[in-house]
């Protein structure tokens, strides 16, 4: 399966539509303009049985994404309900044409100090 015709940018966009930063940051602050970066899912490569995706912590303007926490944000994304890991791990692994997986969010990783990277494996179970 040629996954990147599968998962282009207007489908990450579906599933992950860019409303869900204000609503995640209006959840924790109470207000979706505190929040420091921009989240956005990204394909990054695919194999028959292992899928990598990328939630992009893009920094907002006027805003530091280094005095932002954003290394205990793999954790957080987990379990908070509105970024909802789990039902787009679901959703994916459909269209990926997967019945059983399983999944793992990796360490913030610093790709520049404008973006910061939370790496997403899903696997065939």
């Amino acid at each position: 399966m040629q996954f990147d015709t599968v998962f282009t940018k207007e489908k990450l966009e579906e599933l992950f539509p860019a409303s869900k930063t204000d609503e995640f940051f209006d959840a924790l602050y109470g207000e979706a303009e505190s929040g420091a970066y921009d989240i956005e899912l990204a394909f990054v490569k695919g194999s028959e049985d292992t899928l990598e995706f990328a939630f992009f912590l893009n920094q907002r303007n006027g805003a530091c994404l280094a005095c932002n926490l954003t290394y205990g944000l793999p954790q957080v994304f987990m379990r908070h309900p509105i970024i909802n890991v789990k039902g787009l791990v679901e959703e994916i692994a459909s269209l990926a044409g997967m019945d059983e997986v399983t999944f793992e969010l990796g360490r913030t990783q610093e790709e520049s100090s404008a973006r910061h990277i939370i790496p997403l494996v899903i696997k065939a179970a």
